[in-house]
């Protein structure tokens, strides 16, 4: 099953974020297969100011691990998050011949 997280940064977090970039990127590769996509969610400016990641688990309760263990969890980058289970209606991202 399919399930997404939904952060959203902390205000003037953006140094911080780009200072735990590399280490939060090593995370979400170690996922392997089990990660779907990742991405920062961004302000009109172009700016970060937040996270869509959508993981493949079990349960909720492992995604959440997973989602728990992202290093910008312990930084404190994120001011909120939520974690839902996710259906894909839709694919459009490869690119069709």
């Amino acid at each position: 099953m399919l399930f997404a997280m939904i952060a959203k940064d902390k205000p003037g977090s953006g140094e911080q974020r780009t200072a735990v970039r590399p280490v939060h990127l090593d995370h979400l590769n170690s996922l392997g297969e089990k990660l779907v996509l990742a991405g920062a969610l961004l302000n009109e400016a172009g700016a970060p100011e937040g996270s869509l990641m959508v993981i493949e688990a079990e349960t909720i309760e492992a995604a959440t691990a997973s989602f728990m263990a992202d290093p910008f969890i312990d930084a404190g980058i994120f001011a909120s998050y939520e974690i839902k289970p996710w259906r894909l209606a839709i694919n459009n991202m490869t690119k069709k011949d």
